[in-house]
C-alpha cells in the first residue's frame, strides 16, 4: 500500500476532500476504507473561519491531525489541508476492514456496517482521542491512496452556517455511509479519481 505523501494534504480543501473517499486508514491495529468527508475551508462552518488557540492547527499546518471534541461527548477527526490557507478535511464515516473484533467492543452491539458510521462511531470504534491532536499523518496514524469508483455529494451535516454549500462527499455505494436517506438520495454524482501524481 503506497502511503500518502504530506504534499497530498498541501493542495486546496476541496480538491483533497473528494480524493479521500476510498484511501485507507490504519491506527494501530485497526484498517477502515474512508468513505465519508467533508470539507471545511475558510467558510463560516468552519473552526478555521476566525482563528483561535482551537483552530491554529487548520491555519498553521497540512498533513496533521486535528481531533477535537464535539459538544463535550464525542471526539471527531479531521486531516488538514491547504498550504495557502485554513483547512481541514472531517473523516465522517469508514468501512471497518481490520481489527473489527476491538471495534465491536469499543462500540458494543451494532451491526458491522454501523461501527465507523459517523464521526463519533469513528472515533469510538478506532480508539481516536485527543492524543492524536496536532500529530503528522504517517506518524501514530497512517492514510494510504486508494480510490472509489463513484463520489457523490451533498451539503454538510450538522451544522448552522453555510448550510448550502455542497461539501459533503461519499461512496455512494456504501452501506457504511451515514446521512439520511432523503439526503443520500438529492446527492449529485462527480468524477471519480485521484489527481494527484
Amino acid at each position: 500500500m503506497l502511503t500518502l505523501p504530506p504534499e497530498f494534504f498541501a493542495r486546496p480543501t476541496l480538491e483533497v476532500a473528494p480524493e479521500l473517499v476510498g484511501c485507507l486508514m490504519r491506527y494501530r491495529s485497526c484498517l477502515v476504507r474512508i468513505v465519508e468527508v467533508e470539507a471545511y475551508a475558510n467558510d463560516e462552518a468552519s473552526h478555521g473561519f476566525r482563528r483561535s488557540a482551537r483552530s491554529a492547527i487548520m491555519h498553521d499546518s497540512f498533513g496533521h491531525v486535528y481531533v477535537y471534541r464535539s459538544y463535550g461527548v464525542h471526539y471527531c477527526m479531521n486531516f488538514t489541508t491547504d498550504r495557502q490557507n485554513s483547512g481541514a478535511v472531517l473523516i465522517r464515516s469508514a468501512e471497518a476492514l481490520e481489527g473489527l473484533g476491538r471495534m465491536r467492543r469499543r462500540r458494543g452491539q451494532v451491526a458491522d456496517t454501523a461501527l465507523c458510521r459517523g464521526p463519533g462511531n469513528l472515533t469510538c470504534a478506532l480508539g481516536v482521542t485527543l492524543e492524536l491532536n496536532e500529530s503528522m499523518i504517517g506518524d501514530k496514524i497512517e492514510v494510504y491512496r486508494g480510490e472509489a469508483t463513484q463520489i457523490a455529494c451533498t451539503t454538510r451535516i450538522g451544522i448552522s452556517k453555510a448550510k448550502e454549500l455542497p461539501w459533503r462527499f461519499f461512496d455512494p455505494s456504501s452501506l457504511c455511509v451515514s446521512g439520511s436517506k432523503a439526503l443520500n438520495a438529492s446527492a449529485h454524482r462527480i468524477p471519480a479519481g485521484n489527481r494527484f501524481a
